[in-house]
């Protein structure tokens, strides 16, 4: 059975979430925003390409004006502005128009690139998100952040671009292997961290059918987190205050992540950043020894690291000031004052990161002890 939330943008009702098991419903979704007399390119990466393409490409074919579709490689290594260029190329010399949309079909980085390129093509083109990843669809698809990387600097060329539509086919998670499935959940439980203790201790309670993937329990467990997200970006849709609460775990996990050279996924460098704030958190008083050991030892069983070797603490420390989180040359790093409730922090010197950043440093003389 489908469900839905509705987003607002400046308090009025701006795009649906539709949370259902399969692609039965897209169409009529679609044609409710009058796809029928559009030209619709599906924007995905190979390897989504390979699974749902052409199934998406014969549902829209013959119902609206023309459809076509265009994959580029898979990785974030192609999530730059070399690959809005090819975009923007085949929208070109395929006639599309401001009138026209874009169903940005794949996990993080199909939704961020097509989105920038919803948000930048002929200044404004309707898009549609449809997010086959645990990490797209708690998180990335919604609030109408876009961006590519720039020279391994995360999202640092970027827009912000509404979607017309969220359209989440839970189906496609049984379809992901351990590792990326996992990522995602990182997202997950970064909302109930920073906002919602009784979802935390839910995520918890519902471990092993969240593991093992039950379809029903998944559904509950995106509409609870995307229920929160968009009570976030509701409040701060361009993040100019609390939005900037999701940031969570970014901080620290963009360094990690590009230091690594995109070898970890978005979600590993995102659960470690959330260990590393954690462990600030509890070194500044917010936080007692007990609640970080137990956000630490939590992402455990949802198989997300909390260690990582083969880093420099020194150069995470030193990309973390090239972040977009910078106020006034001071990194704005989101803490827990307890489990359910984040503040921004503008206070947290080198000293005390690169504490935290060498917490979850697993050096080769750990390994050897």
């Amino acid at each position: 059975m489908s469900e839905r939330l509705t987003v607002q943008y400046n308090k009025k009702p701006c795009y649906d979430i539709v949370f259902t098991q399969s692609f039965d419903g897209l169409w009529e979704e679609l044609e409710a925003l009058d796809a029928g007399k559009r030209r619709i390119c599906i924007l995905t990466d190979t390897k989504v390409d390979e699974l749902y393409g052409n199934r998406l490409l014969e549902l829209l074919e013959g119902k609206c004006k023309k459809a076509v579709k265009y994959a580029f490689p898979q990785g974030e290594e192609h999530k730059n502005l070399d690959t809005v260029g090819s975009i923007y190329r085949f929208l070109i010399e395929e006639s599309f128009d401001r009138r026209d949309f874009l169903l940005a079909l794949g996990g993080g980085v199909v939704g961020d690139t097509a989105g920038y390129v919803a948000a930048t093509y002929l200044r404004g083109i309707d898009f549609i998100q449809i997010p086959t990843t645990l990490l797209a669809q708690a998180d990335s698809s919604i609030g109408g952040k876009t961006g590519v990387d720039f020279d391994g600097y995360k999202n640092m060329v970027g827009a912000f671009k509404m979607p017309r539509l969220v359209y989440m086919n839970l189906a496609t998670l049984t379809t992901l292997d351990d590792r990326q499935y996992f990522s995602g959940f990182a997202e997950v439980m970064k909302h109930g961290l920073i906002r919602d203790t009784l979802f935390y201790e839910w995520l918890i309670e519902n471990m092993y059918e969240i593991c093992e993937r039950d379809l029903n329990v998944l559904q509950e467990m995106l509409i609870r987190s995307c229920s929160i997200k968009k009570l976030v970006v509701e409040k701060d849709p361009t993040e100019q205050g609390d939005r900037a609460l999701l940031n969570f775990g970014h901080t620290v996990g963009h360094a990690i992540e590009k230091a690594k050279g995109f070898a970890l996924y978005h979600g590993e460098c995102v659960a470690l950043g959330a260990v590393a704030a954690a462990y600030i958190s509890w070194k500044k008083e917010l936080l007692s020894m007990d609640e970080y050991y137990e956000i630490r030892d939590m992402f455990v069983p949802f198989y997300l690291p909390i260690t990582v070797d083969g880093i420099d603490p020194e150069e995470i420390l030193k990309l973390t000031k090239s972040d977009k989180k910078m106020d006034a040359g001071n990194i704005r790093f989101i803490l827990l004052k307890k489990i359910g409730r984040a503040v921004i922090d503008t206070s947290v010197t080198d000293e005390e990161l690169l504490a935290a950043i060498e917490e979850i440093y697993f050096s080769e003389e750990d390994a050897r002890a």
